[in-house]
């Protein structure tokens, strides 16, 4: 039985474009959600949701930059 590929080796130009097409599939379908009636609108929610926490695990897995030394301000 073949396995997932656990190494993936994308660019940050790469990881822009498919959160960039999340959102633009996210906004698509809350829109739909918006404009049509109740016929597939948990499945619409559904997607949404998932999208939205697709978007937090790629979020969470960046590394910032933060100064070695000296003071770090935030903001």
């Amino acid at each position: 039985m073949p396995r997932y590929n656990d190494l993936f080796e994308l660019s940050v130009e790469d990881m822009e474009l498919i959160e960039e097409a999340m959102r633009h599939a996210i906004s698509a379908r809350s829109v739909a959600l918006v404009d049509e009636g109740n016929e597939d609108r948990e499945a619409r929610e559904n997607f949404v949701r998932k999208a939205h926490e697709l978007l937090g695990r790629l979020h969470d897995q960046k590394i910032f930059y933060r100064p070695k030394s000296g003071v770090y301000v935030g903001g």
